[in-house]
């Protein structure tokens, strides 16, 4: 993957290649491997970009424009069936001077624009510029596995792949409080806007056209299945669909000219792709990697070690501590742009940063609960939705101090009660993801705890199992975890594929019937079908427990400290902009165990940290931090 950058005027300014390489350099660590700068229609249209060499490694720079008209690109990302594309555009007459899938995404958009990208099997976002036209073109891949964004300022549009490349263009960033509560309601910003105020996120599977005259138009060029189209697949036929369409998933994500490994976390979804890698590469090697904590709750390195050595991988691991939290924290906000939503990012990065030593891709298994029902709420979620029938008069405070009563090893009753404080189905569905209810947040500003939803549960058609993953799909998946996905990888400048998100997987996957996903108390239950042809029954059959770190006696112990001095503390932000008085109850109740409050002080600490990295004037440092280390 590589990072692109790029303005456009509509003032008679032209751009300048200064402000281009000051964009790029906030992107290096996305592609160390080389730069290119141009600048088009006289000076009103400028690309850069930061390369990392993935296919083509002598060849393909970027910018690229089209031998056969004055079309322009700079792209992000990898398109995986080029070679096939490349074939038939040659039969048709298309000329190419490169040897890579940059060209075939060029002559693919030059001929036949958006329609052209129904074609392509890949993980992209790109910026076109053709001058015939004079129109500039911005798009992201169906499901978002690459970022987009963009800022539309006085006579000019930016864009970028990660938000601080705009910061050149902008100036000094300010906070936008309305995506403040979008962020304590999912833990991460759904799009268009971000945590920067006027920074809009592309949302995935959208494109966006921007003319000579600053008009923009934003566009749906691909969307998952709302509609139930034809027969739901169901029995053998849905396994083997699945079998087969994971394999040549898989398949493609290893098209590169570079090592490709993967990430082994023990848990089903990882193990199957590395399993699929080991078949389809014929006993071929295969590097995997693994992190662990010293805490037997939640190490997962014997069970990804039992993977490996039934499979037969190369394996290597490493542990995390509490101090490559406190050390890395800061740095990695830096690289998301946002807070840190998941402690499992500080794991995600180490790994990357290991496995780079040797690869330079990695296969991962985002996007298999989302699509096939893997988190307990899917199994627990009929016995909940029984209880929402109650009136909300009555449900929502009896659920709240159910909630309150119960003990914090009963997280998963917890959750469920939290999820019943829901005033509609919708939040319900949200709430069980959330950091924090609509009764938190309004404690927490009092502008906050307004009913909210993003409409998607009522836009999707079919059974509650299956609006409950489009709902996923588009929340927790697209805006949380590939977010993660893709900057804790770029942080470490390495690529991330995750093959269940190859788009034909993800369209077979909303005709599979809810009965093959999710079955008494388990979910995933045709992935696990699947499995069984290749890895043991004390994998495919294990308890999920998910990529968990050991937060809640870290932050009694080692990170006791730092957490009070970065909430309460003379200097915190999030203090004076939140209630304080919520925030220290929630502190004190965690620190004496009397509950366990890990999720929403990391979701408050996120948002300190990242307050200190972009708004207190730090971003020069890990510019240069990261041009170092890249």
């Amino acid at each position: 993957m590589c990072g692109i950058v790029g303005v456009r005027r509509f003032d008679g300014r032209s751009v300048e290649e200064g402000l281009l390489r000051a964009m790029a350099a906030r992107l290096h660590h996305r592609g160390p491997d080389g730069d290119g700068f141009a600048i088009y229609a006289g000076g009103a249209v400028g690309f850069g970009h930061t390369r990392l060499s993935i296919i083509d490694l002598a060849g393909s720079p970027q910018p690229m424009t089209s031998v056969a008209a004055p079309v322009h690109l700079t792209y992000n990302g990898e398109i995986f069936n080029y070679a096939a594309v490349r074939e038939e555009l040659a039969k048709n007459g298309v000329e190419f001077r490169t040897a890579g899938d940059t060209e075939v995404l060029l002559e693919t958009v030059r001929i036949d624009e958006l329609h052209g990208l129904d074609r392509l099997n890949g993980q992209f976002a790109f910026a076109c510029f053709d001058e015939r036209t004079d129109r500039l073109l911005l798009a992201r891949d169906r499901v978002g596995i690459l970022p987009l964004y963009y800022y539309e300022g006085p006579g000019f549009l930016a864009f970028a792949s990660e938000v601080k490349a705009l910061l050149p263009a902008i100036g000094a960033p300010e906070l936008d409080d309305d995506a403040v509560e979008d962020y304590l309601t999912y833990r991460s910003v759904p799009p268009g806007r971000t945590l920067f105020r006027g920074v809009k996120k592309l949302a995935a599977g959208h494109a966006l056209t921007v003319d000579k005259s600053g008009k923009v138009e934003e566009r749906v060029w691909w969307q998952l299945p709302r509609d139930l189209a034809g027969e739901q697949l169901t029995g053998d036929d849905a396994i083997r669909a699945v079998a087969d369409t994971l394999e040549r998933a898989v398949e493609r994500r290893l098209v590169a000219d570079v090592p490709v490994g993967a990430y082994l976390s023990g848990g089903l979804d990882s193990s199957l792709t590395v399993a699929l890698m080991k078949k389809v590469r014929a006993g071929g090697e295969v590097e995997t990697f693994s992190a662990g904590f010293a805490d037997p709750r939640f190490d997962e390195l014997p069970y990804a070690r039992q993977v490996s050595e039934a499979v037969g991988t190369n394996h290597h691991e490493i542990h995390v501590t509490a101090e490559d939290f406190q050390s890395l924290w800061e740095r990695l906000c830096w690289h998301r742009d946002g807070p840190i939503s998941e402690p499992a990012d500080v794991a995600i990065f180490r790994i990357a940063e290991q496995a780079r030593e040797s690869v330079k891709v990695l296969l991962s298994g985002e996007g298999a609960d989302e699509l096939f029902a893997g988190y307990p709420k899917y199994a627990f979620e009929p016995t909940v939705g029984k209880a929402a029938l109650l009136p909300a008069f009555l449900r929502v405070p009896i659920a709240r101090m159910g909630e309150r009563l119960l003990p914090g090893s009963k997280y998963r009753m917890r959750q469920a009660a939290r999820a019943l404080t829901g005033r509609t189905t919708a939040e319900r569905l949200q709430t069980w993801f959330a950091p924090f209810t609509w009764y938190e947040r309004r404690a927490l500003r009092q502008s906050f705890g307004q009913l909210r939803t993003l409409g998607q549960y009522e836009r999707c058609a079919g059974d509650h199992l299956r609006r409950m993953l489009y709902v996923d799909c588009h929340t927790w998946l697209a805006d949380n975890l590939l977010e993660r996905g893709d900057r804790m990888s770029m942080a470490a400048s390495i690529e991330n594929r995750p093959p269940f998100l190859d788009h034909e997987l993800v369209e077979l996957a909303f005709r599979v019937d809810s009965d093959m996903k999710v079955r008494g108390k388990s979910g995933k239950w045709i992935v696990k079908e699947v499995a069984r042809r290749f890895l043991p029954g004390t994998i495919v059959d294990r308890k999920k427990v998910g990529f968990r770190v050991p937060l809640d006696e870290w932050f009694r112990g080692g990170l006791k400290d730092y957490a009070h001095d970065l909430l309460l503390g003379k200097d915190s932000f999030v203090s004076t902009y939140l209630e304080r008085a919520p925030i220290e109850a929630m502190l004190g109740d965690h620190m004496r165990g009397r509950r366990n409050e890990e999720l929403r002080l990391w979701t408050l600490l996120g948002f300190e940290v990242w307050h200190r990295a972009f708004l207190r004037g730090q971003t020069e440092h890990f510019v240069a931090a990261s041009a170092a280390t890249s």
